[in-house]
Order: structure tokens, then C-alpha cells, then sequence
């Protein structure tokens, strides 16, 4: 079985399993398998030899004081958007896909230079390959800010599908890293401290889900009330926290 359907099972299981009381380790596990998986399909070569791998994105130098990339749907206006503000010229046509790669093009506000990149549209199934968007979702975690283009014509539910498909490959939109600290030992077991009341974690769900990534030994502090899905991102130690508009 594949990574793909290895996914899709788990995501089909934890959709039919009830939140409770006692299918909350259930619950974490299946987190931390999904997690796990989703992280390998990030890191899963897209091409042969000399060809791009680990989730690169398109190679586009950084530049200027910070970088914005643009995420939405094909033809939301993105292309126009970056036509309009900066001086670079964009293709703009009338139908989907028009830009294939990313096109940088440059703001310069108040005495700073701000990088804009005008990435392809992404799809529904983006984190999962579907068509650039793996690409699309790495360059956007080299961004200091991911600016979301929706087209007001259509449904609201385009800016959760969006969020969705970043948060699928391990970006935080308009939120900051947990207060976690897991420090990995030799041998002792697992060391679990907590300075506050935990409503959803404790000492064996974090075995569990730690177990997961084959990590036995380690010392854990929790300086806040915490979800499994933030300690899950602590565990990975690979997120990205991003401001969004």
C-alpha cells in the first residue's frame, strides 16, 4: 500500500471514530501515523537523477527585505495582482493554469523591498501532488508572509480548502509555536513535566504518539495548555508559523 492510500485510510478513520473520553490515544495515534506520512509524501523524490527532491520548491533567489507569496485557486487574479503593484508582466489569460512557475516581482514601501512571487493556482489534493502543488506549498514556506487571493465571486469555501491544503504540509497560518520543549536523552525513559493543568495531553498519550517516530528516551516540559495536534507539530520540529492576510 502506498503513502497516498496510507493517508487517505487514516483520515477515512479518523472521520468515523467518535471524540471521546475513551478514543482520545486512538485519536492521538492516528494523528501522529497521519502526520508521519504526510511528512514522508513531502519528502518523497519528484524526480530521477539531478531531479528536484525533499520538497524542494522553484528555485527563485530570495531577495529585498522580505518575501510575500501569493496562494490561491487557478485564476483568482493573482497574476494580475502582481501586474498591478509591481512592474513585472505576468501572463493573464482567461483560462486556468496560466503561470506554470513562480514569477517574482518586487514592492518597493516606505524605504523596504518586498519580494512578490506569483506562484502557480493550487488544487484541492495540492498536499497530496495534485498537480504543482507540493512545489506550490515548499516555496511558500520560504515566505515571511502568505498573502491568500480568493475570487469574491465564488464560494467562501475556498479559504478554508486553502488553509487546508497548507496546513496538510506542515504550515501554521497566523499563529506562533507552542510552548514545548522535547529534548531527546540516551537512555531514562520518557521525562514528562507540565507547569499547567493539561486538558488533552498526559504522560501515556504523549508514549504513545512519541513511540510513533521510535522515540523512547526523552525529557518533555509544557509551559502551556496544549492540543495533540501542537504537540504532534512540536514531535515533527519542522513547522512553519507564518502570518497570513
Amino acid at each position: 500500500m502506498g503513502i497516498l492510500e496510507k493517508i487517505t485510510d487514516i483520515e477515512r478513520e479518523i472521520s468515523r471514530t467518535q471524540k471521546n473520553k475513551a478514543t482520545e490515544y486512538h485519536l492521538g495515534i492516528l494523528k501522529a501515523k497521519l502526520a508521519k506520512y504526510r511528512q514522508e509524501l513531502l519528502e518523497i523524490k519528484t524526480g530521477g537523477t539531478g531531479g528536484p527532491g525533499r520538497g524542494e520548491g522553484f528555485d527563485v533567489l530570495k531577495s529585498g527585505d522580505a518575501r510575500v507569496a501569493l496562494i490561491g485557486f487557478p485564476s483568482v487574479g493573482k497574476s494580475t495582482l502582481l501586474n498591478n503593484v509591481t512592474e513585472t508582466e505576468s501572463v493573464i489569460a482567461s483560462y486556468e493554469f496560466t503561470t506554470l512557475t513562480c514569477i517574482p516581482g518586487n514592492i518597493s514601501y516606505r524605504g523596504a523591498n518586498i519580494q512578490l512571487l506569483d506562484l502557480p493556482g493550487i488544487i484541492e489534493g495540492a498536499a497530496s501532488g495534485r498537480g504543482r502543488g507540493k512545489q506550490v506549498i515548499s516555496t511558500a514556506r520560504t515566505a515571511d508572509l502568505i498573502l491568500i487571493v480568493l475570487d469574491a465571486t465564488k464560494s467562501l469555501d475556498q479559504k478554508p480548502l486553502l488553509e487546508g491544503e497548507l496546513e496538510s504540509l506542515g504550515i501554521r497560518l497566523n499563529t506562533r509555536p507552542p510552548h514545548i520543549t522535547i529534548r531527546r536523552k540516551e537512555r531514562g525513559g520518557l521525562s514528562f513535566a507540565s507547569t499547567v493543568k493539561q486538558s488533552q495531553m498526559n504522560e501515556t498519550l504523549a508514549s504513545h504518539i512519541l513511540k510513533e517516530y521510535h522515540i523512547h528516551n526523552c525529557v518533555i516540559v509544557i509551559r502551556e495548555d496544549i492540543t495533540v495536534d501542537q504537540f504532534i507539530d512540536a514531535v515533527n520540529g519542522n513547522r512553519k508559523y507564518l502570518p497570513a492576510l
